[in-house]
């Protein structure tokens, strides 16, 4: 895979990707990137050792395309590693959503990525997700275009934020609560700012590898290991 990180901003730590226990926004209006780049984290995230799910709204074509990512429903939440799909639909499955959050809290050790996080409902269950993440083992990515419309312990709990162009100076306001973010700054097309919370540490993200190589990873990873009878 490519290296996709420009030099930080203010060197004091090398770059290094969430890890188990970390939540990570994911912001950017329609069309900049930032759900391939959420795709990207998924992508070098722990999936070989513990199930992720996908909650997908809008019928994504990246994430409904990950190779060997199984599709699941409301009735359970998944165990065994890999990459799973949750296909919702704003407002009408809220409740469901609702119940199925707090069963993700409960079973802990479960990773979860939300695309339009705007979307999931306005109730207690995701911010709590967010609020006890790290010692639940629940490892989060909140991809939005719309950060001033998603709780705020998106961003107060957040580990990282990424974060891509936004048109909207309510969204940017938001981000700047939590976030140093310079959106007067002019960068090129797919780049991101990045702000680690723990060091304060900035940095630039290049962009992420295209979307074939991100599916090679996924294939790569999720593959079934053969086994070799004797």
């Amino acid at each position: 895979m490519q290296t996709v990180l420009a030099a930080p901003l203010k060197p004091k730590a090398p770059f290094s990707l969430p890890n188990s226990t970390q939540r990570a926004t994911m912001l950017g209006h329609t069309g900049s990137g930032k759900t391939q780049a959420g795709v990207w984290l998924l992508s070098n995230a722990e999936i070989e050792t513990m199930p992720w799910v996908c909650i997908d709204y809008k019928g994504d074509e990246l994430i409904n395309s990950i190779p060997f990512a199984q599709e699941t429903g409301y009735g359970s939440v998944p165990s065994r590693p890999g990459v799973y799909i949750l296909h919702a639909t704003p407002k009408r499955d809220d409740a469901a959503m609702e119940d199925y959050l707090w069963r993700v809290h409960a079973q802990g050790n479960v990773g979860i990525f939300a695309d339009e996080a705007f979307t999931m409902p306005d109730k207690d269950a995701y911010a709590t997700l967010c609020i006890q993440g790290r010692s639940k083992h629940i490892p989060m990515i909140n991809c939005s275009q719309r950060p001033a419309w998603i709780p705020k312990q998106v961003f107060s709990e957040a580990d990282y934020h990424f974060s891509f162009h936004l048109n909207d100076k309510g969204d940017q306001k938001r981000v700047n609560e939590f976030a140093p973010i310079d959106y007067g700054a002019e960068l090129p097309e797919y780049h991101s700012q990045v702000y680690r919370v723990k060091d304060r540490q900035r940095f630039i993200l290049k962009p992420v590898p295209n979307a074939d190589t991100l599916l090679e990873t996924f294939s790569r990873r999720l593959a079934p290991k053969r086994t070799w009878l004797r």
